[in-house]
């Protein structure tokens, strides 16, 4: 091919979508002519508007243009001609199109070299996500094209899209020609299916082989395990597998990453985490997991499984109770569980000396086409030549066609040529292969080149890399510097060493809300945490970690029920691998102080994410400490979360027990407001087991001492819930005064008057009085908002639902509750949804769809008890009054069903049948 030596160009990919169906059917013989008829149009097409073939394989061709106007109109032109063609009866030839203009350059200096650049991988995902005789583009190719389109041709916006290159999401187009069809599905991309899977930096370069197999061996197998030592690239290749087979998981493809985790304990409940099933707290995880796997087709990747082997035979048993289940684990061993399929992982394809003659075709070696990506990533200009080749080869050799090895090398042709790179390279792994000969040989050889590039890095880069290694998921530029730095005493300024880092491959960086954040591969963290070990920093640094990381929970805490809750609980979930690195700096140490204080802060978000089992195991494992068994104020605060998650998990025996003993901390050291709160806290248990008189009394003492204190504000918390248990015992008379002399006490507290309305407004409901409840309820929420209290403003728009219902508006109920639903979603809290599933269950019930309320109410139901946090006895009453009518209207059988349907629904899927069938109007 004579085309462009590099620059901006744009470049189209093609191919016969269900060629292999034309050759069963039409046989070898008429499937080479329509072959050929195919290939005369596309190649006509390509000739007439300045295009020029790069490489054909079977039924599809790679082309490449001079501008994005020119591929535009051969691609409408190539679809007319396909169109116009009279092909055999039966056997119409359909072919996808995918465009996408940006830099690119030869591979090498040679002619008839293929191309190298993101815009070549990208056009080439772009046509795989087109259905046959669909032409889709991407926004680069639009901006250029769009003001000389060929006539009747028209581009379609079609939205962000996440390709299965997984890389960030791309806006598609779809160009519609006059005359040809142009009503086809969406895009084959990965928002057609629920999924998890991260975005990647960097591109997927070659394992065709392997992906081919892994896709095979996928579809035959129900465990797949990739196994090779670390820096092969199997977390990469595993995703891949992923994103090709999602379509053939409705239910969803999800990754669970388990780097960060040490306990095999831990390993179902971060499933269960990425598959959005909350845990129950009598049952254990296995059982809810293998529940909710029963009846979904879902692929599960669960990487680095090699630390935490033990959970293998959990794996297999979630296998056996779900049919529609797969899993691909990473490990640098065997699992050893039946069933299991082994795909070895090896190096990249290597040249040989023979192959070195032919330029033109190193690029092929799929370690020759990884060293030339990534050198181009740092160094634009770079080319295979005649010069350098053999340099290039011999450096992808004698790192054995590691992918990590070679990208850590590649980064270095920035500054140095390949011929220097390999002279240093050449003494740097001859010295270094030499030590630990226990390691298997490609091993050594990937820590000799991590190494390698270590001592290269200036000496205070390579301090802050070493200090670097204590950090577990990556770290922000602020978190950085308090751990590793100062400057000063690294000798070097901590931005500038980590762009240094980034430069040279060893750590990666990705933006986050406009800033950035740093982290290290987990073999080369590995690597960084043995040199920090062997610097003598390592007990200061990670001390100095913890400390930063007990100040990020501890500032978090108060912000989790305000204004700034859901960044603050986005936020924990990013840093959750760090807090777990320094809880378990805390429990080898038995540093008691870093343990309670985070896990004592934590509790909240443990809740709301989701992560109760593994809370409730780091509660119990730092009170546990000999060194935590002081009455101090931080174990009181410890015990007091491990009450409250015991409690949302259904275990009120423990809960109970937990609060006990932190009352009788706070009255040991004479902590009279901590009395109060975990008295207050005892009474809240006491009142959702329905013992109102302990309740009661609980209360009583607290506000007796909160009134010896003399605070208002906690005064008035204290009426308020004794106003509760006079409510939840029926005495509303009581009930209002009580409310009505808190909100006395606090008329500058706004978040207190706003909750004391809304209970008012349930009291005024409860006394039939509905007008003056929804006028209550309305200015609750209105001061809510205007506070910024979106958990708050949720639970208002339930109970508004709830009143619209009950006055027969259900127009409003509906738009009241798919409101709380947006709220919660915003909030990432599953349980204020599953809390609205009921009262839109109401809703449905109200419009006699009878199975739907059904679905909905076991929906929510079963959402909550599988959260350990069962639907609050009022809640469950008035759903069981308002599906009386519409179940005696329904058989028993047909009841049975319908809510066994339900029981079944992920969160979402009830969310959609609750909009269906209760629409806001």
């Amino acid at each position: 091919m004579d085309g462009p030596q590099g620059g901006t160009l744009t470049f189209l990919f093609t191919d016969i979508e269900g060629s292999t169906r034309l050759l069963g059917s039409l046989g070898a013989e008429r499937f080479e002519g329509l072959l050929a008829s195919h290939t005369g149009i596309i190649r006509d097409a390509l000739s007439a508007h300045s295009g020029r073939e790069v490489a054909t394989a079977g039924d599809s061709f790679f082309a490449v243009f001079p501008n994005a106007s020119d591929a535009v109109a051969a691609a409408a032109a190539a679809q007319r001609g396909l169109t116009a063609h009279a092909w055999p009866e039966g056997s119409p030839v359909s072919v996808r199109m995918g465009l996408d203009t940006g830099e690119a350059t030869r591979a090498s200096a040679a002619a008839g070299a293929d191309y190298i650049g993101i815009p070549v991988n990208r056009a080439a995902r772009i046509a795989s996500a087109a259905h046959g005789g669909q032409v889709l583009v991407s926004e680069t190719v639009r901006a250029l094209a769009e003001e000389s389109l060929p006539p009747g041709t028209r581009l379609r916006d079609l939205g962000e899209r996440r390709l299965k290159d997984l890389a960030r999401p791309q806006r598609l187009y779809q160009m519609d020609v006059e005359g040809l069809p142009s009503d086809f599905p969406p895009p084959r991309t990965l928002d057609r299916m629920p999924h998890n899977l991260p975005l990647q930096l960097t591109s997927f370069v070659g394992r065709e082989r392997e992906l081919a197999v892994g896709l095979r061996l996928l579809a035959a197998t129900r465990l797949l395990t990739l196994v090779g030592p670390g820096g092969t690239g199997k977390t990469r290749l595993s995703l891949q597998v992923a994103a090709e087979s999602a379509e053939d998981f409705p239910d969803g493809v999800f990754f669970v990453g388990l780097a960060a985790v040490s306990d095999a304990s831990l390993v179902l409940p971060e499933v269960a985490h990425a598959l959005g099933v909350p845990l129950t707290g009598p049952r254990a995880p296995l059982e809810s997991l293998t529940e909710f796997v029963r009846s979904r087709r879902l692929l599960i990747v669960l990487d680095n499984l090699e630390q935490v082997v033990e959970a293998a035979p959990d794996v297999a048993n979630m296998l056996r109770a779900g049919p529609g289940l797969k899993v691909i684990a990473t490990s640098r061993a065997p699992l050893r569980v039946s069933g299991e399929q082994e795909l070895p992982v090896p190096p990249l394809d290597l040249p040989s000396a023979n192959d070195l003659a032919d330029l033109a075709a190193l690029p092929q070696f799929e370690a020759i086409r990884l060293f030339i990506e990534r050198a181009v990533a740092v160094k634009p200009d770079f080319v295979v030549t005649a010069a350098n080749a053999r340099s290039v080869v011999e450096i992808c050799s004698r790192l054995d066609g590691l992918p990590l090895a070679i990208e850590l090398a590649a980064a270095r042709t920035k500054v140095l040529p390949p011929a220097a790179m390999l002279d240093r390279l050449r003494r740097g792994l001859d010295l270094l292969t030499g030590g630990a000969r226990d390691l298997p040989a490609r091993q050594r050889t990937l820590r000799a080149a991590i190494a390698w590039s270590y001592d290269l890095l200036e000496p205070g880069s390579r301090r802050l890399f070493e200090r670097f290694g204590s950090f577990a998921g990556g770290g922000s530029l602020a978190e950085i510097e308090e751990v590793c730095g100062p400057a000063a005493q690294i000798g070097v300024d901590v931005l500038d060493a980590l762009v240094d880092l980034v430069n040279q491959s060893l750590a990666r960086q990705e933006d986050l809300d406009g800033e950035p954040r740093f982290f290290l591969l987990e073999t080369i963290r590995e690597f960084a945490q043995e040199r920090l070990q062997s610097s003598g920093e390592a007990a200061e640094i990670h001390a100095r970690h913890a400390r930063a990381f007990v100040a990020l929970v501890e500032n978090a805490a108060p912000q989790l029920s305000g204004p700034a809750q859901r960044e603050w609980l986005d936020r924990l979930e990013r840093e959750h691998d760090n807090v777990r690195a320094a809880l378990n700096w805390a429990l080898e140490t038995g540093n008691a102080d870093t343990g309670l204080r985070i896990a004592a802060a934590l509790w909240w978000f443990w809740r709301v994410h989701g992560h109760l089992a593994e809370g409730r195991m780091y509660l119990t494992r730092v009170l546990d400490l000999p060194s935590a068994s002081m009455p101090t104020s931080a174990r009181a605060k410890a015990l007091e979360g491990a009450a409250a998650i015991a409690f949302y998990q259904g275990d009120h025996e423990a809960a109970h027990g937990f609060g006990a003993a932190s009352l009788a901390i706070r009255r040991e050291i004479r902590d009279q407001p901590g009395t109060a709160g975990a008295l207050t806290t005892l009474a809240a248990m006491a009142a959702q087991r329905g013992d109102h008189a302990a309740a009661r009394s609980h209360l009583e003492q607290s506000l007796a001492i909160q009134r010896e204190i003399g605070d208002r504000e906690t005064i008035g918390i204290a009426l308020n819930n004794l106003a509760n248990v006079a409510h939840q015992q029926g005495d509303y008379a009581a009930a209002r005064a009580l409310y009505e002399e808190s909100m006395d006490l606090q008329p500058d507290r706004p978040w207190s008057i706003a909750v004391l309305l809304g209970n008012l407004a349930i009291v005024a409901q409860d006394e039939g009085d509905l007008d003056a409840a929804r006028s209550l309820h309305e200015r609750s929420l209105q001061m809510k908002r205007e506070l910024g209290d979106r958990r708050g403003a949720g639970l208002s728009l339930i109970s508004l639902g709830n009143l619209a219902i009950a006055q027969a508006d259900l127009v409003s109920a509906g738009r009241f509750l798919r409101e709380s639903v947006v709220v919660w979603r915003e909030l990432g809290d599953n349980s204020g949804i599953a809390l609205t599933l009921a009262a839109f269950a109401g809703l449905a019930a109200a419009r006699s769809h009878g199975e739907g309320a059904v679905r909905l109410a076991a929906a929510a139901t079963a959402l909550r008890d599988r959260m350990g946090a069962p639907l609050p006895a009022s809640v469950r009453g008035r759903l069981e009054r308002r599906l009386v009518a519409v179940q005696a209207a329904m058989t028993e059988e047909a009841v049975a069903a319908a809510a066994s349907a339900g029981s079944n629904m992920t969160l979402e899927q009830a969310v959609t049948e609750a909009f269906e069938i209760a629409p806001a109007g």
